[in-house]
C-alpha cells in the first residue's frame, strides 16, 4: 500500500550536503565585504533576525548549491506516489522559496520568519499543528532534528554520526538511514586536501637568499626552515578562506568543482577550526624570527587576502599581484637571516614570476576557451578572446628574466661569489629553453593550473633544476 502521509525534508545537510547560512554569509564577504561592520551589528538580533537580514542583502543562486542524490531520489518517488513533499528548513524563508522553486516535487516551503528560527521544538510544533503526532515523514540530519523525528511517522536519517543513530534509534528504533558519514580518516584526508599542502612547496623560494649567497650554516637553515612552515601554515589559512569565498565559481571550473568545500565532502562549518589553527600556529612559529620577518608574513597575509577578496577578479591586478606574492617569499627569507635581496634578485624575480602569474592565467582562459566560452571567465577579468595577449605578455617577460640573468653574468657580485663565473653563462640557455618550453605547454593547454607546482612535478622541469645546479657547483669549485 502506497503511503500518502506528507514528507518533510530539511534543507541544510540533508537536501543541500551544504549549508545556505554559511553560503549567503560567504557570497555576501565575497561580493561585498565593506558590509561586514552591519553584518556584525545584526547578530544581536537573534538567529532568526540574522537570517533575515543575510538573506535582504545576499540572495543565493539555488542552482550553484551541492544536493544529495539519495534524498533528491526519495523525494522523487514520493511525488510520483502522490504525496505532498514538503521543504521545511531553519533557513529564512525567502531561500527556502528560492531551493523549492528550483525542483518541481515541492508542494510547500516553510522557512524562519525573521522572529521565529524554525527549528527543533519549533519545527517539531509547526509540523505537529499542521499533520499531528505521527502524521508526517521528515527527512534530517543533525541533533536539532531529534524532536522533528520523535514526533514523525518515519524517521529518516542523512548520513548520521553513530552517536545521533543510538539516541535517534533509542526514540524510535524503525528509523531509516540514507548514506554513510565519511570516517574520520576520509575526514583528515579531506581537510589534508582543503589546507593544500601540495602548493607549500613555492615556500622553497624562502631558501633562495641563503642559497644564492652561499650561507649554509646550521643556523642560517634552520631559520629557512621555520620560516617556510611559518609561511606554509599562514598560506594554508588562506587557501582555506579562499575556497569559501570562491565557492560558486569553484563550482563551475573543471578541476576545482572536486575541491572538499566546493563538492559538500566537506562541512563548511569546519572551516574556522582550520583556519584559525593554521594562522595561529604560522604567527607561533614567525615569532621565533626577526622582527621584519614577522611584518613580511602579515603583508603577505594581508596581500592574499586582498587577492581573494578582490584583485583576483581584476584584469592585470590578479597577475601583478601574485608576481608580488611569489617576491615576498623571497623578501621573507631574507628577513628571516637578517639579509637583504640585492637588485639583481628582485628584477630577475619580478619578471620570471610575473611570466609565471600569467601563465597561470593563461591556462585557465585556454581551457575555458576550449569549452566553446566566449565570456568572462568566473570570477576572473579576462575574456576568452585576451589569450594571444596574455601570451605575449608572458613571454616578454619570461624572455626579459632571461635578460637580467645575463646582465648579471657580468656584474661584479658574481666575481665575488664564484671562482669560475664564465661556467654560469649555460644557465643563460637553460633558463632559455625551460621559459620556452613552458610557454609551449601552455599554449597546447597541457600545462598545471599552477606552474611553480607544475615545475617541481615535471621530468623536464627537474632535469632542468639538476643541469642547473650543476652549472653552480661548476662555477664555484
Amino acid at each position: 500500500m502506497i503511503s500518502t502521509v506528507p514528507l518533510a525534508i530539511d534543507l541544510d545537510g540533508t537536501l543541500s550536503r551544504t549549508d545556505t547560512m554559511w553560503e549567503t554569509l560567504l557570497c555576501l564577504l565575497a561580493s561585498r565585504p565593506w558590509l561586514v561592520f552591519a553584518l556584525i551589528l545584526a547578530i544581536p538580533r537573534g538567529r532568526a533576525g540574522f537570517k533575515a537580514w543575510l538573506a535582504r542583502h545576499q540572495g543565493i543562486d539555488p542552482g550553484s548549491l551541492i544536493y544529495n542524490d539519495d534524498v533528491l531520489a526519495l523525494a522523487h518517488q514520493a511525488r510520483a506516489d502522490g504525496r505532498p513533499v514538503l521543504l521545511v528548513t531553519g533557513a529564512d524563508q525567502s531561500i527556502a522559496d528560492s531551493v523549492a522553486g528550483h525542483f518541481d516535487f515541492f508542494s510547500e516551503a516553510w522557512g524562519s520568519d525573521g522572529h521565529t528560527n524554525l527549528t527543533r521544538n519549533h519545527k517539531t510544533a509547526a509540523l505537529i499543528a499542521r499533520f499531528g503526532v505521527g502524521g508526517y515523514d521528515y527527512i534530517g540530519d543533525s541533533t536539532a532534528d531529534l524532536p522533528v523525528w520523535h514526533a514523525a511517522q518515519q524517521a529518516i536519517l542523512v548520513a548520521p554520526s553513530a552517536t545521533l543513530l543510538a539516541r535517534a534509534r533509542a526514540q524510535k528504533p524503525d528509523i531509516v538511514v540514507l548514506g554513510q558519514r565519511p570516517a574520520a580518516s576520509v575526514r583528515a584526508r579531506l581537510i589534508a586536501r582543503a589546507l593544500r599542502p601540495h602548493q607549500w612547496a613555492k615556500n622553497f623560494l624562502i631558501f633562495v637568499p641563503a642559497l644564492a649567497g652561499h650561507h649554509t650554516d646550521r643556523a642560517t637553515l634552520l631559520a629557512c626552515t621555520l620560516a617556510f612552515f611559518a609561511f606554509s601554515l599562514l598560506a594554508s589559512s588562506v587557501y582555506v578562506l579562499n575556497d569559501l569565498l570562491d565557492l560558486p565559481h569553484d563550482r563551475l571550473h573543471a578541476t576545482k568543482k572536486n575541491r572538499p568545500f566546493a563538492s559538500g565532502a566537506l562541512k563548511l562549518s569546519a572551516a574556522p577550526a582550520m583556519i584559525a589553527a593554521t594562522f595561529g600556529g604560522g604567527l607561533t612559529l614567525s615569532l621565533a624570527l626577526p622582527l621584519r620577518f614577522c611584518a613580511i608574513l602579515l603583508v603577505y597575509y594581508v596581500a592574499t587576502l586582498a587577492y581573494s577578496l578582490r584583485l583576483k577578479r581584476l584584469m592585470v591586478w590578479d597577475v601583478i599581484t601574485l608576481a608580488g606574492l611569489y617576491t615576498l617569499r623571497i623578501f621573507a627569507g631574507a628577513a628571516a637571516i637578517g639579509g637583504v635581496v640585492s637588485p639583481w634578485l628582485l628584477v630577475f624575480s619580478l619578471f620570471l614570476f610575473y611570466c609565471l602569474a600569467i601563465v597561470k592565467r593563461q591556462t585557465e582562459l585556454t581551457h575555458y576557451a576550449r569549452a566553446g566560452k566566449t565570456e568572462h571567465i568566473s570570477g576572473r577579468g579576462y575574456l576568452a578572446e585576451d589569450l594571444a595577449m596574455l601570451r605575449a605578455m608572458a613571454a616578454a617577460s619570461g624572455y626579459m628574466a632571461v635578460l637580467v640573468l645575463a646582465l648579471y653574468m657580468n656584474s661584479t657580485e658574481v666575481v665575488a661569489l664564484y671562482r669560475h663565473p664564465l661556467a654560469l653563462w649555460a644557465l643563460c640557455p637553460i633558463l632559455l629553453f625551460w621559459i620556452s618550453r613552458v610557454l609551449m605547454l601552455a599554449h597546447r593547454g597541457e600545462m598545471n593550473d599552477d606552474p611553480v607546482v607544475f615545475a617541481l612535478r615535471d621530468r623536464g622541469s627537474l632535469l632542468v633544476g639538476a643541469a642547473s645546479i650543476c652549472v653552480i657547483i661548476a662555477g664555484l669549485l
